[in-house]
């Protein structure tokens, strides 16, 4: 399980941003000003740290320079949304910047890109019956193979990596075919149908009225 320090001086945010990566099946620390997010760090190994800039008693950016040397990646999540911060926070060492407010699930996107660009990520995810394995690239449901399409796999995945969160149908449709969606297509819905039968998930995956699909949790 990967373990991430999430430091921000907004309490509400830091709330926020546990809670859904601790769903998604993440570790969670989180601290509210450099100097405790440095005696954090100091204590124990993080795969990922998610930094604000604007912090009492040591800034993102001291803090950044403390972390660059520890081969912990960083995402900042920051007000700061002019390019020439964005510029100066990469430039800084920071794998990735992502401007408030922000969509859960593209920091649960951004967040998974980066450990597995540091090669940090585990690659199997695991909830209920069911164990996707990333590398293996199988599906098993109570220890037996289930034979999936590569879209019904890229849904699974989709699911397990956005627990409790409602998908917009468009949301699924891009992230798994790749395009515009359409608004009228029923691709994603008969594609959602024959997972969850085949998985056994047709009360775990529910519809959401007018929105897409959730995986309840």
């Amino acid at each position: 399980m990967n373990h991430i320090l999430v430091v921000d001086d907004e309490k509400a945010i830091v709330d926020l941003v546990v809670l859904n990566l601790e769903m998604s099946g993440y570790e969670c620390d989180f601290a509210l000003d450099g100097e405790d997010a440095i005696r954090k760090i100091d204590a124990g190994a993080y795969d990922l740290v998610l930094l604000d800039i604007m912090l009492p008693k040591i800034d993102g950016v001291e803090l950044m320079n403390y972390i660059r040397f520890l081969d912990i990646p960083v995402i900042f999540l920051t007000a700061k949304s002019a390019v020439k911060d964005r510029v100066a926070g990469l430039k800084l060492g920071a794998q990735d910047y992502l401007t408030k407010p922000f969509e859960i699930i593209e920091l649960l996107a951004r967040v998974e890109t980066v450990l597995r660009r540091c090669r940090k990520i585990g690659q199997i995810y695991r909830m209920f019956d069911i164990e996707l394995d990333m590398t293996a690239h199988t599906v098993k449901k109570a220890g037996k193979c289930v034979d999936l399409t590569i879209k019904e796999y890229s849904i699974l995945l989709l699911f397990l990596q956005n627990p409790g969160t409602a998908l917009y149908r468009e949301t699924i449709y891009e992230r798994v075919w790749g395009g515009s969606y359409l608004g009228d297509s029923r691709t994603v819905d008969l594609h959602v149908q024959r997972l969850r039968k085949k998985i056994g998930w047709e009360e775990r995956i529910a519809a959401v009225y007018k929105v897409g699909y959730r995986l309840d949790v």
